[in-house]
């Protein structure tokens, strides 16, 4: 019947119509106190949850970016609904029955309407599953068998087979009432000379939304015959499948994801099947596109990634140079997530469905318990090609990989990555740090033939936080003390190394001091000061040694050995903190059945560093 929307309906899906429930379809959501939930909005891209949903108002706002509202507009917002196409989304899934008012104007929108094409998809799936058991998907289900697949995973990860017969889906959906406008607008349909099917003699998987609405199929070639050679086929884009945006095994995932803060990211769909049979519940797949900018903002969605909650993403990669390439794209592109990435790479470049059938369930599970750190894949596959046996490959490798590290557009991590490469190559950190500082100040313009030439080397302009900032209070007051008063300083900076030091710039002010001899070389040398300064290179170390150098001391009296040593142990004891959350977090990802050799050393390691903090906050207590 023509008309309106009665308002008594309207009012009755919004009552029944739960924020907390809808939303939590697309955000993970957290207990934030005082009866209301939080999580990381997502209509603009953010660190740290913003956005709050309060049940008991059956509202939602995001203090980010200002949007809010009610059930409705949290809809109309995320997936673009018109109000009339949210109200009847809501009512079909909360069970009410829609009335129109007879001679009012007709308020349902103009084309094929998304609840529609949801229908469309769910009866084409449930088409597919039923005829995967028929004699004509023999192929289809063989191969399912030598992957290891039986009816059950079958029936589980809703796979189907669609007939040979080029018009037996459109047959079906016009039987059930469904227009050819709606089933070419849901991508099921095409139109040549007469409506045909999109697709025909093909295996098929259902593509989901996070709420388990079948939104589109990824289809495989199954048949030599098939007159489309590419092996997979996808759904194009429709008003509800956007490619960019959607993962194969997210409905299964999501939860566990949320749970775990993890997710693990493989090639294919028979990849995701075998994860999740063998146990690895946390694993999706791109769908006929490369993982992208989109994919990860659904992801850093479900796992809550920002600063708070640190999940992490474990990507699939096969070891031949298509994997290490995709792997070198995922890292130039690493710092979308908050989440520490990694990198699992199957033994003899398997994937995880490959895994499953030549070793079993374990071995699926053994291989993403055992992944490594994306930095650490990418850099030892570049530096991998050089023999390190030689000097000069040595060199060579060193200048590759700095200038990957260097391309780093997160720089927080660049130091980080710098330690590491220092590590592959087997050179001094400062070396590969000044390699890294080098490929960064390098620029690129074509020379006359239009190939790329480097600039001649300049010192780059580093990023850095205050440096008066508390977080490096102790490491300012200690340096000062060993520049102005080298002689009361004494061997108690004996324990003291570069690392004790996280900002770079105090960390170098260090390592110049520790190249010059020491806090002993500067007994009884007025310039001592001057040729550290002067050993400097980089302008805001040459400033920072001016400024320790004058800056008073904040202490009634001339320093003392007791004074001295509260600030040495201090800084001691602020390493050795760092030192135990870092194993702590390692303890924490590490399984304690599968890998106890490795847990019981680092369990024994935290006992230690324990240990050395109690001793070394004695002595602070004593100082």
């Amino acid at each position: 019947m023509a008309g309106r929307i009665r308002e008594e309906d309207i009012a009755e899906v919004r009552e029944k119509a739960r924020i907390e429930e809808i939303v939590s379809d697309y955000v993970t959501l957290r207990n934030a106190g005082g009866g209301s939930l939080k999580g990381l909005c997502p209509f603009h891209d953010e660190k740290s949850p913003s956005f709050h949903v309060t049940p008991s108002r059956n509202f939602f706002h995001c203090f980010g970016c200002q949007e809010g509202g009610s059930a409705f507009d949290f809809l109309m917002k995320i997936d673009g609904l018109t109000f009339v196409e949210t109200v009847e989304r809501l009512a079909d899934k909360y069970g009410v029955q829609l009335r129109r008012e007879e001679g009012g104007p007709d308020d349902r929108p103009k084309g094929p309407q998304r609840r529609r094409l949801i229908e469309a998809h769910a009866v084409a799936q449930q088409f597919y599953a039923e005829h995967l058991v028929t004699p004509d998907a023999l192929t289809a289900r063989r191969f399912l068998d030598e992957r290891g697949f039986d009816q059950a995973a079958a029936a589980k990860f809703g796979v189907g087979f669609a007939p040979r017969d080029g018009e037996a889906l459109w047959r079906h959906l016009r039987d059930r009432k469904f227009s050819l406008d709606e089933a070419v607008a849901a991508g099921l349909v095409a139109v040549g000379r007469s409506p045909y099917d999109r697709f025909r003699g093909r295996l098929l998987w259902p593509i989901r939304e996070t709420n388990g609405d079948t939104i589109g199929f990824g289809a495989r070639r199954i048949f030599d015959d098939d007159k489309i050679e590419a092996k997979y086929l996808n759904t194009s884009e429709t008003p509800i499948y956007k490619k960019s945006q959607v993962l194969y095994g997210v409905d299964l995932a999501r939860r566990e994801m949320a749970r775990t803060s993890q997710a693990v990211i493989v090639e294919g769909y028979t990849d995701v099947m075998a994860c999740h049979l063998a146990g690895v519940t946390t694993a999706v797949a791109t769908c006929g596109t490369a993982f992208g900018g989109e994919h990860a903002k659904v992801l850093r969605r479900l796992l809550a990634d920002h600063e708070e909650f640190r999940g992490e993403v474990i990507f699939t990669f096969d070891g031949d140079a298509a994997g290490q390439k995709a792997a070198l794209k995922v890292f130039q592109g690493d710092e979308q997530y908050v989440a520490q990435t990694y990198v699992a790479v199957a033994p003899d470049g398997m994937d995880p469905c490959d895994l499953r059938m030549k070793e079993g369930d374990a071995a699926v599970r053994e291989l993403i318990a055992t992944r490594q750190p994306l930095y650490r894949f990418v850099l030892a596959n570049v530096v991998g090609r050089y023999d390190l046996d030689r000097a000069d490959s040595r060199i060579d490798a060193l200048r590759e990989a700095a200038r990957l590290v260097a391309s780093v557009r997160d720089r927080s991590k660049v130091d980080a990555f710098a330690r590491e490469l220092a590590g592959l190559v087997g050179v001094d950190v400062e070396d590969a740090r000044a390699e890294v500082r080098r490929a960064a100040a390098r620029g690129s313009k074509p020379d006359h033939r239009g190939a790329p030439v480097e600039e001649a080397a300049r010192p780059a302009r580093r990023e850095l936080p205050d440096l008066r900032d508390p977080r490096f209070g102790i490491e300012r007051e200690t340096l000062k003390l060993v520049l102005q008063h080298p002689i009361a300083i004494g061997r108690t900076t004996a324990d003291i190394g570069g690392n004790d030091f996280t900002h770079p710039t105090y960390r170098d002010v260090w390592e110049l001091i520790d190249a010059a001899g020491g806090p002993a070389a500067g007994d009884g040398d007025p310039a001592w000061v001057s040729k550290i300064r002067d050993a400097a290179t980089e302008p805001d170390v040459v400033s920072a040694i001016s400024a320790l150098a004058v800056e008073p001391i904040p202490a009634a009296r001339e320093p003392d050995p007791s004074y001295v040593a509260h600030h040495v142990f201090r800084l001691l004891e602020l390493t050795t903190m760092r030192r135990i959350a870092e194993v702590k977090s390692r303890l924490q990802r590490t399984n304690p059945v599968e890998q106890a050799a490795d847990y019981n050393k680092m369990f024994g390691e935290l006992a230690a560093l324990e240990q050395h903090r109690r001793t070394l906050r004695d002595r602070i207590i004593g100082s």
